[in-house]
């Protein structure tokens, strides 16, 4: 039975965790390991999505909503430069997480337009998922900086690539959402896109 994007992402925390304290002398030149880190990172915000879409749904809220994403984006750039990140990466990087969030919601709206819309008030933002993302937004930056020497790598569209694929696999993650994580991870490679193409 396939798993949920939410469950899968459960197990990408523990995976996280253990490749996160993996020592460098470990990591030969070439390994995956901080993309497949930020491969999990991205893909347990974008489970995000779900929660944020029910309480949109349940309060009758727009899913764009542009004055905390400019807000998000702002608070990334200064994290960004304090970590050693390029802030116009980290800014193209967290507006794809939206772009992908957002894209996961519409697609959540249409489908409960189309069937049964869930049931409830929906999930506390303030109490719950909000203060999840913002921890995520914190784990996300260091892990960019660990992936920015990777980024300028002509293989770097096809490493990316395999550490979904590995990290699919670690996790037996078959999301049905597949292009909305494709979104999240548009721009860690310099050259774009994965697997080579832009």
């Amino acid at each position: 039975m396939k798993r949920s994007l939410s469950a899968a992402a459960l197990g990408a925390v523990a995976l996280f965790a253990a490749l996160s304290v993996m020592p460098h002398a470990a990591r030969a030149e070439g390994d995956d390991t901080p993309l497949i880190n930020l491969v999990a990172l991205a893909s347990k915000r974008l489970a995000l999505a779900a929660p944020v879409a029910q309480w949109k749904w349940a309060n009758g809220r727009p899913i764009t909503d542009p004055a905390r994403e400019a807000a998000l984006l702002a608070d990334v750039g200064k994290r960004a430069r304090a970590a050693g990140v390029d802030p116009a990466f980290a800014h193209a990087f967290f507006q794809d997480q939206i772009d992908a969030s957002k894209e996961m919601q519409t697609a959540l709206f249409d489908r409960w337009r189309a069937t049964k819309p869930p049931e409830g008030p929906g999930p506390d933002l303030a109490a719950s998922t909000r203060p999840a993302l913002d921890q995520l937004t914190q784990a996300l930056i260091p892990a960019l900086a660990r992936v920015q020497p990777l980024r300028d790598a002509s293989d770097c569209p096809i490493r990316l690539t395999r550490s979904i694929q590995n990290w699919k696999t670690m996790t037996h993650y078959e999301p049905t959402e597949t292009h909305a994580l494709a979104t999240a991870l548009a721009h860690v490679c310099t050259a774009g896109g994965m697997g080579g193409t832009g």
